[in-house]
């Protein structure tokens, strides 16, 4: 069964280490401008699950998926790539292909670094319109935005532009040891929750 919030959950699937938090960050800020909530796998913290279980449990829920997969490095360590973000995708359009009711309604957004660098390692999605950020926070924004902008929900209800939307997250970004402050957070040790909490907090006393 769909999520009550089913037509507003966004799921971001993407890196979660340190380089990649600045996009993360500007990814989770355009959602929630739009009027759409975040929702990524950091945010289920119980040892009792399986891994994989709360990705497809995440899915399930999510009307939009955002996809980047921008990072196929091979890691230092054991000389192989993350195979993560492709996988997630795979569930995302499965449950969008073969799922039933409003599984099928389900809409993604898939980035990556270049527009045409998945060809050379996942040409199976060849056909879709991958868009390209170039590792940027604004161009990152700019996608989210107008994706969401596009949206059968909510439509005819504009969103702020693209400009404007990044201006409010730099904004946001300068206000947030403050808020971290006033909540008795460490702003370099915050958790998924804990930004999200504190997005939405602002968002109430920052209306565009």
């Amino acid at each position: 069964m769909a999520s009550a919030d089913y037509d507003h959950n966004v799921f971001i699937n993407c890196p979660f280490d340190g380089p990649y938090r600045s996009l993360l960050y500007a990814l989770v800020f355009a959602v929630h401008d739009c009027g759409f909530r975040a929702r990524c796998a950091l945010e289920v913290d119980d040892a009792g699950l399986v891994r994989i279980d709360n990705i497809i449990g995440l899915i399930r829920e999510c009307r939009f998926g955002i996809h980047d997969i921008s990072r196929t490095e091979l890691d230092e360590a054991n000389g192989l790539p993350r195979f993560n973000m492709p996988l997630e995708l795979g569930l995302y359009l499965g449950a969008m292909k073969y799922g039933s009711g409003r599984q099928r309604q389900k809409h993604s957004l898939i980035l990556d670094r270049e527009r045409y660098r998945y060809q050379k390692f996942i040409s199976d999605i060849s056909g879709q319109d991958v868009k390209a950020h170039g590792d940027e926070r604004e161009v990152a924004i700019r996608h989210v935005r107008d994706w969401l902008n596009n949206s059968p929900v909510d439509a005819g209800i504009m969103k702020p532009g693209a400009k404007k939307m990044s201006e409010r997250y730099e904004r946001f970004m300068e206000e947030l040891p403050e808020l971290c402050e006033r909540f008795h957070l460490d702003v370099e040790d915050l958790t998924f929750i804990d930004f999200r909490t504190l997005l939405v907090e602002w968002l109430l006393y920052n209306e565009w």
